[in-house]
């Protein structure tokens, strides 16, 4: 099976940017969307019912010999903002440059997530073309604003709770297929994210009395609050070694070479130290072993010759394995050490709960990986680091997973969320295969 070049770029072309204030989205290019799945995938609306959820978000549900246990596949398909000077290429135009293997799709969404959410129909309207009826009932979960509030797939999450639906295996975007990412390992590993970290946004806030610049409190507003930031800065959370960590470096470490194989089959042994080394060795890895707290907005006064009579931060904060919005919350307390400062958690979830890495569930996402990208792909558990869509669905399924089945580069990988997002054609194709096979598997 060849997948549809054309369809992809088609709907990569369409705006679909969601924002956090949702009056600024423009919730036609949505409409538009939607319309193009119909007419560009007719043999999946022809077999799949189909429902529009929290007005936007798409719930299909492709009927098999039983509905016990069923397949749930996710994607999403809003996109987060750009910046087009900063493009290379226009990002919703969807330029395809070079040739053959080296062909390549640059476009907002190409990744995150549009590049799934296409790759899921591809299989589908392949599988359906030929006849093929499903073992089990197959739902595809298609949210519309998992890159803001991710109420849509929430509210599709109930959905199916409501109807007494407990899905067998649920899988949604999160690692990918990489090289290099883990030390000492050269094969190609499948990221399988089982489990992701919590999020929260806390908001800090030092407020004073005001007046002109020209006169200055010994220590203004703005100063206080950049020293609670450089405190935060300065104590990062510790790092330590988190369960689904622990079995991926187990299930890598045949492939790693001598010393560095010892300790991660030694890992019980080896914790402390490794995760004192793993959080210096980049922002990935870092996040693997640690909450994160970064500053993401700051805010103060309303001109250069005032002083501020509130100055505020928002800090973005990823929650660790093992901890929890209420203990993240004192720790920050803590290490900032001033009671002037106001500490307000504005929105937060907890870690997800962990997903086995072994059973029937996991196998069939590993043989799908070994069918359609290949054997010497280890699949390995993983600790994502981002929200999906999918930490709203841990309450009907014990078997939730992270996983976007395309082969990516670093420097692809660093493009989400950022200019020239792309994605190769070939490793399009080849994740396309993967849900083909998942679903035949099903």
């Amino acid at each position: 099976m060849t997948a549809d070049v054309d369809r992809f770029r088609e709907l990569l072309r369409i705006p679909t940017v969601s924002h956090v204030d949702e009056e600024l989205t423009d919730w036609s290019a949505f409409a538009e969307f939607t319309a193009a799945l119909e007419r560009l995938y007719p043999r999946t609306h022809a077999t799949l019912s189909r429902e529009i959820i929290d007005e936007h978000a798409l719930l299909y549900r492709w009927p098999g010999k039983t509905s016990d246990a069923p397949l749930v596949l996710m994607a999403h398909m809003d996109v987060v903002p750009v910046v087009p000077e900063e493009w290379e290429y226009d990002p919703f135009v969807a330029t395809l440059v070079g040739t053959g293997n080296d062909a390549t799709i640059h476009a907002r969404g190409a990744i995150d997530d549009k590049g799934a959410l296409v790759a899921i129909l591809e299989a589908v309207e392949s599988l359906a073309e030929s006849g093929y009826v499903p073992a089990h009932d197959i739902y595809l979960v298609f949210g519309h604003n998992e890159e803001t509030a991710g109420g849509g797939a929430r509210a599709i999450a109930q959905t199916l709770e409501d109807r007494g639906i407990r899905p067998a295996l649920i899988l949604d975007e999160g690692g990918a297929i990489v090289d290099g990412a883990i030390p000492g390992v050269s094969v190609p590993t499948a990221m399988v994210g089982v489990a992701e970290r919590g999020i929260m946004t806390v908001i800090l806030t030092a407020r004073e009395s005001g007046g002109h610049a020209s006169t200055p409190l010994r220590l203004p507003a703005t100063a206080r609050l950049a020293r609670a930031i450089t405190r935060l800065s300065r104590r990062p959370f510790r790092a330590r070694i988190s369960p689904p960590v622990r079995a991926m470096f187990r299930t890598v470490a045949a492939s790693a070479p001598g010393l560095l194989g010892w300790a991660f089959r030694h890992i019980a042994l080896t914790a402390p130290l490794m995760a004192a080394v793993l959080s210096r060795m980049g922002p990935e890895m870092n996040a693997t072993v640690r909450t994160t707290a970064v500053v993401t907005e700051l805010s103060g006064a309303s001109a250069d010759n005032v002083l501020a009579t509130t100055a505020r931060a928002s800090v973005n904060v990823r929650i660790l394995t093992g901890e929890s919005v209420g203990s993240v919350r004192e720790r920050m307390r803590r290490v900032i050490s001033d009671p002037d400062i106001a500490i307000d958690v504005r929105h937060d979830s907890e870690p997800s709960p962990v997903s086995p890495w072994r059973g029937e569930p996991w196998r069939r996402i590993a043989t799908a990986v070994s069918t359609a990208i290949g054997p010497e792909v280890v699949t390995t558990p993983y600790l994502q680091s981002g929200a999906t869509d999918s930490r709203w669905f841990t309450g009907i399924s014990e078997n939730v997973y992270r996983f976007a089945p395309f082969h990516l580069t670093r420097s692809e990988r660093e493009a989400l969320h950022s200019h020239n997002e792309r994605i190769r054609v070939d490793s399009w194709q080849a994740g396309v295969r993967f849900y083909q096979a998942l679903i035949a598997a099903s």
